[in-house]
């Protein structure tokens, strides 16, 4: 008898260790819910604030863009008439690149023509794709919101964290 008084001790000790551990185990799981539910609605506001901040821009300026489905607003307001730009040739670029605030932080007249293989990525993913859809002599406005260009941490040195860029391009030569 004394055996069984001991044995069902234990057991409800270890039942009420177990309950208190997953109610405990819920409890954690809840606040993690919680965070990401947070965060995710963080991101939606960033989002949906660059989104409203790059129209306001597009409206100010009078520019007739086109949107891509990854987010790239473009207009290329110059024809050129020579050969379209495809994967693994190297493109040549005159550019300046302002923030939507119109400051001007790289342009070609100061930091010389920016020259890339095109597929290799050594550049914003936004202005590669831009020029896939550019021939030799064309000149376009794009807007790059951050995630096509330099996402959440910025450049570290003009360019600060998760900022929408607007270059404007001229493809001067493909080789």
């Amino acid at each position: 008898m004394q055996i069984r008084k001991s044995c069902l001790i234990i057991f409800l000790v270890i039942l009420v260790s177990c309950n208190s551990g997953s109610q405990q185990g819920r409890q954690a799981k809840n606040k993690q819910i919680n965070s990401e539910n947070a965060l995710e609605k963080a991101n939606r506001y960033l989002v949906r604030s660059e989104q409203e901040d790059i129209a306001n821009y597009i409206r100010r300026h009078g520019l007739k863009m086109e949107e891509t489905g990854s987010g790239l607003r473009y207009f290329i307001y110059e024809k050129g008439t020579s050969e379209k730009a495809e994967t693994g040739k190297i493109a040549v670029l005159n550019y300046t690149l302002r923030l939507l605030t119109g400051d001007v932080v790289y342009s070609s007249k100061n930091d010389g023509q920016k020259i890339f293989k095109i597929g290799r990525g050594n550049v914003e993913s936004g202005l590669e794709e831009a020029i896939l859809l550019m021939h030799v002599g064309d000149k376009a406005v794009l807007i790059l919101p951050a995630h096509l260009g330099y996402g959440l941490l910025g450049d570290s040195n003009k360019i600060p964290s998760r900022c929408t860029l607007v270059y404007d391009i001229e493809l001067v030569e493909l080789k």
